[in-house]
């Protein structure tokens, strides 16, 4: 039953009203959750490190693949997003992806470096592919005044797939260090198994005018595309708040790339330490993410946003002052939980905003523009940190200090967003 609306405000739907269904919303929610393990496992703990002391790669090996793979995912997102709006339903693109997704990991300890760089690039390929599709189905399972609390149910659940992804490390390699291939297995494994419920009980309205996958949708959305950025134009708010959100992604995901090599690495942390440090930072971006939600949907997901990039200023100048000014490396244990709260708030606030801000008819393309910013950044991201790191030898507290400057940009750019509606500018159509 709904909770019963504040005096001067508007009815609020609960999550299991008949506005917004439960078995849906646990389907969407438990996807987050499956590709939350992948991201732990390979893009964020045991893959770089593993490149790096087990087969002897440096930080640029795995910084030039991440990057790649964005760039590739860069020039392809928005034919994606236009394509997913061609389809009578996303959900097959989202299929199709997520199963490609997991057979390239589950092989991804196949072979040396570079045939494990390169699966490494094709598995990240469909990874961020699938959000894609991912995404744009948040307005399938929730209503105008629930995409604050079913997205950041999304982002909180989500982050208990990173506690399946260190379990699932601290028991096989606790068994054997030298088992990264088999945890690699288990995490496709893990990632299909808890998608499925995604697949079979989220149900897609038929979208009017749309044609199967094939030859015919294809040519659509390649004509829709030409058109794309045109179109954004009509929509400063939303061009502006894409533009700043290169610089906040760039960030967010650079720091995730990188933070294990960087506790390990740089800080001396032993494997059980990151594990530790890792676990606190997710328990924290599990509340972080559906509290941020809570407060997206009622002071609105511009503002939340702001407060969230204040809390990115915090963490990455802690991480950076550690070693910079050799502070007590214990101050760490205090940066997790707040990098948490920062990780678990920014797509809480983020996904609404980009809703709150975009055309619903245009939802998939300008999620393709959404993706395209996203995987911008990460290209620059992995690439400015191998350069900084590896390249000029300035060493990875430089590289974290420059995560820093690039909130800050954020923080000017998206001064001037409004998150009030989706108008056009005068004039555009």
């Amino acid at each position: 039953m709904s909770a019963p609306a504040r005096r001067g405000q508007p009815h609020q739907p609960a999550i299991g009203d008949p506005a917004v269904p439960l078995r849906p919303v646990v389907g969407w929610v438990l996807y987050d959750l499956a590709n939350t393990i992948f991201s732990l496992v390979v893009v964020s703990r045991y893959f770089s490190v593993w490149i790096v002391d087990d087969l002897g790669g440096r930080d640029a090996h795995f910084g030039v693949a991440n990057g790649l793979s964005m760039a590739v995912m860069l020039v392809l997102a928005p034919f994606l997003g236009a394509l997913s709006d061609q389809t009578p339903r996303r959900m097959p693109l989202l299929v199709g992806s997520t199963l490609l997704c997991c057979v390239f990991t589950a092989v991804l300890g196949s072979g040396g470096i570079w045939t494990a760089l390169v699966l490494f690039g094709l598995a990240n390929l469909f990874f961020q592919a699938g959000l894609i599709f991912y995404d744009a189905l948040l307005p399938v399972v929730s209503t105008p005044g629930t995409r604050g609390r079913v997205g950041g149910l999304g982002v909180g659940v989500g982050y208990v797939g990173s506690f399946v992804g260190l379990a699932a490390g601290l028991l096989i390699l606790g068994a054997d260090e030298t088992a990264e291939p088999r945890l690699f297995a288990v995490t496709a494994a893990l990632f299909l198994m808890f998608a499925i419920p995604c697949f079979l009980w989220v149900r897609e309205p038929p979208r009017p005018n749309a044609v199967p996958f094939g030859r015919e949708s294809i040519a659509r959305a390649a004509r829709e595309l030409r058109g794309t950025v045109a179109l954004v134009r009509g929509y400063p708010t939303l061009r502006r708040f894409l533009i700043g959100r290169v610089f906040y992604a760039d960030a967010a995901n650079t720091l995730i790339a990188f933070l294990g090599i960087y506790l390990t690495e740089e800080l001396d942390f032993g494997g059980a330490r990151v594990d530790a440090i890792l676990a606190l930072s997710i328990l924290f971006a599990i509340a972080g993410g559906i509290l941020w939600g809570r407060v997206a949907d009622r002071i609105g997901p511009k503002r939340t946003l702001d407060r969230v990039l204040a809390v990115w200023a915090i963490v990455l100048g802690l991480t950076a002052s550690v070693a910079f000014f050799d502070l007590p490396t214990g101050l760490i244990w205090a940066v997790g939980p707040l990098a948490g709260i920062a990780l678990g708030g920014t797509w809480a606030a983020d996904r609404p905003l980009m809703l709150r801000l975009s055309p619903p008819a245009l939802l998939g393309q300008f999620y393709g523009l959404y993706a395209m910013v996203g995987r911008f950044a990460a290209v620059l991201g992995p690439l400015a940190w191998a350069l900084i790191v590896d390249g000029l030898g300035w060493g990875r507290p430089a590289a974290v200090t420059s995560l820093l400057v690039l909130v800050g940009v954020a923080w000017v750019i998206l001064r001037g967003v409004d998150d009030g509606g989706t108008e056009p500018a005068t004039g555009a159509t």
